[in-house]
């Protein structure tokens, strides 16, 4: 997206076997781009050729932005960032893609805190038009805007949302898959049921369950448990039939099982 963008990009994670699926990923996406004439194979091997994968993290130097999106885990990421601010140059604006984690207790761990900021890519990223730009307690104006800018370089649609614990989409969307679980846990109806409610009685393309076992049901409880603590607010508490099944490993699609079965 970036690279289709006229952008260079370093592609950088753990291994080498996660940055062959990335690629194989994005090849794919683009081949679909080409099935449907909106771009040509040329292009798609200009694209390509923009990308270029590592394993060290200090290629960072090299770069004038850096968008993470590593797991939604706010230890894991202060170390990512504390990292990159470390390695990276003065001017590199350092941007997450947290879901739901506060910017500005990321920002704290670096010497840079006016340069960091939220971008919160909405899933899936190649479909979805929406980013929600979040800014930390210290983010320079600048720096908001520069990123704004990259958003619309993107084709996508920027929106300002303030530092708060899951911003707007989590803080909507994961009470309401909350509470649709808790009508399964107080056997109201089935996640059959359920999904077919909220699609043909409000219109939603998809199920809140079938939703969440998309997403990855440890990823919901996770940004439920973020919400609980952010706020102190029992509405936002998990409900007990989410945190079974993140324990029984029925994490959704991910896994085989989690609301549905998958093959």
């Amino acid at each position: 997206m970036i690279a289709q963008s006229g952008l260079e990009v370093i592609l950088q994670d753990l291994k080498d076997d996660f940055l062959n699926r990335g690629v194989t990923t994005i090849q794919k996406n683009l081949m679909r781009q080409v099935e449907k004439g909106r771009l040509s194979e040329a292009e798609v091997e200009a694209i390509l050729l923009r990308i270029r994968t590592t394993t060290d993290v200090s290629d960072v130097k090299k770069v004038d932005m850096v968008i993470e999106a590593a797991v939604e885990n706010m230890e894991i990421k202060k170390n990512i960032f504390s990292r990159l601010d470390s390695l990276a140059p003065a001017h590199t604006i350092l941007a997450t893609n947290t879901s739901s984690l506060p910017i500005t207790e990321i920002a704290a761990v670096t010497k840079r805190p006016e340069k960091v900021i939220g971008m919160h890519f909405m899933n899936p990223v190649p479909v979805m038009k929406l980013v929600e730009i979040i800014r930390g307690l210290a983010t320079a104006n600048e720096v908001y805007q520069a990123v704004y800018d990259l958003t619309l370089k993107l084709e996508k649609t920027p929106v300002e949302v303030n530092d708060f614990p899951g911003f707007v989409s989590n803080r909507i969307l994961m009470p309401m898959i909350n509470e649709a679980i808790y009508t399964v846990y107080e056997g109201v109806a089935s996640p059959e049921a359920v999904d077919q409610v909220m699609k043909l009685g409000m219109n939603h393309p998809m199920g809140p369950l079938t939703l969440a076992d998309f997403i990855g049901l440890d990823t919901c409880l996770y940004i439920m448990e973020t919400l609980h603590e952010g706020f102190g607010d029992d509405k936002y508490r998990p409900c007990p039939l989410l945190r079974k099944y993140v324990k029984a490993g029925w994490l959704g699609k991910k896994s085989g099982r989690g609301f549905y079965q998958y093959e």
